[in-house]
């Protein structure tokens, strides 16, 4: 799919799809710019990379076919990725030092609940993320097979496009908070 957005690039006189696409890129880099800050701009492809996959990962559900985010290796998968770069982006940030006294904060006795977080975190992204879009997906499970003609099409868009989205825009969202919180 990016490689039919990619395609025929100009740097001068852009076509429309050119125009649309660089809008939108433009426009997530700077929700996430406003989140994260100078310090955390590196971090901004992964961030939209995740954004999309699970943006089209939810949304797949419009085409009868399973969302791929159902499964919960997936969102595992996804949620232990988003703590690696959290915990990478406070020791980049911090140093070594820094980052092991990170854990004492706001004063000693805090450190095991915030190792404990460490853990907690990808838990929670993860089992935000698959229950939402399981239950989405059961719920029309239920009405497809309870009301087959036309009732589905209206619950269909509520739980495969808008909650699909919410809920993507949800787990990059917290990512980035955590992220902006490991690099302070």
């Amino acid at each position: 799919m990016c490689l039919v957005f990619v395609r025929n690039l100009r740097v001068e006189n852009p076509g429309k799809k050119q125009q649309v696409l660089e809008l939108a890129v433009g426009g997530l880099y700077h929700i996430f710019d406003d989140i994260l800050g100078e310090k955390g701009r590196r971090y901004i492809p992964f961030l939209m990379s995740i954004l999309v996959y699970l943006g089209i990962s939810n949304m797949i559900g419009i085409f009868g076919l399973k969302p791929p985010t159902k499964d919960l290796n997936v969102t595992a998968a996804l949620a232990i990725l988003s703590i690696i770069l959290i915990e990478y982006s406070g020791f980049y940030a911090k140093g070594g030092r820094g980052f092991i006294r990170s854990f004492a904060q706001p004063m000693a006795i805090m450190t095991p609940i915030n190792i404990l977080e460490v853990f907690i975190r990808p838990l929670s992204l993860c089992m935000r993320l698959f229950g939402n879009i399981l239950g989405g997906f059961v719920v029309m499970e239920l009405i497809k097979y309870f009301f087959p003609a036309i009732i589905p099409v209206p619950f269909s868009f509520y739980f495969d496009i808008f909650d699909g989205l919410i809920q993507a825009y949800v787990f990059v969202f917290l990512t980035s908070l955590f992220i902006k919180e490991a690099i302070d």
